[in-house]
């Protein structure tokens, strides 16, 4: 798996390599544009953790996700202090990479 020093850098080469589709994180899905994807419905294909130096709230995680139609797409995460509620079926698929 590469290295990337930015969360920029991580998501440039995911478009390059394919990962067109922006993701948004719902409570129980992913969701992008009109297509809600449920945990059992997507894999997450490379996983990418940056933490922040002096300032916890520049902690985030990228990843890299197929889902089973061929939709290949990036979800951005970032995690601590602000994070979002979510079902336990999608803490445990984000958590299992």
């Amino acid at each position: 798996m590469k290295t990337f020093d930015t969360v920029t850098a991580a998501m440039e080469d995911l478009r390059k390599r394919g990962y067109t589709a922006d993701f948004n994180l719902l409570f129980d899905a992913i969701h992008e544009k009109d297509n809600k994807v449920h945990p059992q419905d997507f894999e997450i294909t490379e996983t990418y953790r940056f933490e922040g130096n002096t300032d916890p709230g520049d902690e985030a995680v990228v990843y890299a996700i197929q889902t089973k139609s061929g939709t290949k797409g990036i979800l951005m995460y970032g995690y601590g202090v602000y994070s979002e509620d979510m079902s336990e079926d999608m803490i445990r698929k984000l958590a299992h990479k």
